[in-house]
């Protein structure tokens, strides 16, 4: 059944609000309410009926957001280059797109001389872009952090915010193990990963929440984030984060 126009819109007021609802209890508060499934269907109604009907689509469009606004608590840093996040895909429809839009943006850059195609570029063949090649491995679910490193020793660590500003969560950053504080040479350098928690670690600290009478967390990507947004950094060093 075609949706009129009014009709889109109010759909689009609805959603609009009960993605913002959710969104800011994720990013903000770190206490869902429903599944990331739930929110991904909201989320791609949102997308369909504004590509139907892109009139209606406005600039507070929850679809033109990432991540959330940095929280009062923490001082605010602006990142060195603007970070962005994964697009997510559902189908081989959509990973297909996804291949075809590459290969032109490939062949376009090629074409303007902004990458190199030829037997003297640094893979010392030259090949067609259609025989492209990919390498996939499993993503790990985690939080975002972007680490600056100044003549090759740790000085800030922040989530990816709103893109462009981020919470400075140093202090947090520097209890996880895996993250060394200084590099074997003296590099100028931002390193961007995940800060994640196993399952095992996700239980621990929920049967200890639990003994407290306090709010269990959903999932490892909600108690990863919640460790790293502590203003007790000695409660982050006891969450064992990777």
């Amino acid at each position: 059944m075609c949706m009129s126009l009014a009709e889109a819109k109010k759909r689009i007021e609805q959603l609009t609000r009960e993605i913002d609802h959710h969104r800011k209890l994720y990013h903000v508060h770190d206490a869902p309410e429903i599944s990331d499934e739930a929110y991904d269907s909201l989320f791609r109604e949102l997308e369909s009926l504004e590509q139907e009907f892109p009139v209606l689509k406005t600039k507070t469009s929850p679809t033109l957001r990432v991540g959330d606004e940095p929280r009062e608590a923490f001082r605010k840093v602006r990142h060195a280059t603007r970070q962005w996040s994964f697009d997510d895909v559902f189908d081989l429809t959509e990973l297909r797109a996804w291949d075809e839009r590459l290969k032109r943006l490939l062949e376009k850059e090629v074409s303007q001389g902004q990458i190199s195609n030829s037997p003297a570029s640094p893979a010392g063949r030259q090949f067609p872009i259609s025989n492209i090649e990919y390498v996939a491995e499993l993503k790990i679910d985690g939080l975002k952090i972007v680490l600056t490193y100044e003549n090759g020793v740790f000085v800030q660590g922040a989530p990816r915010g709103n893109r462009e500003i981020g919470e400075e969560v140093t202090e947090n950053v520097r209890t996880i193990g895996t993250i060394p504080l200084a590099l074997e040479k003296p590099y100028d350098v931002t390193v961007v990963g995940e800060a994640w928690l196993s399952k095992d670690e996700l239980t621990r600290i929920n049967a200890e929440r639990k003994k407290m009478g306090e709010p269990l967390f959903a999932n490892p990507r909600n108690a990863a984030a919640g460790s790293i947004r502590q203003l007790d950094s000695r409660i982050t060093a006891k969450r064992r984060l990777s």
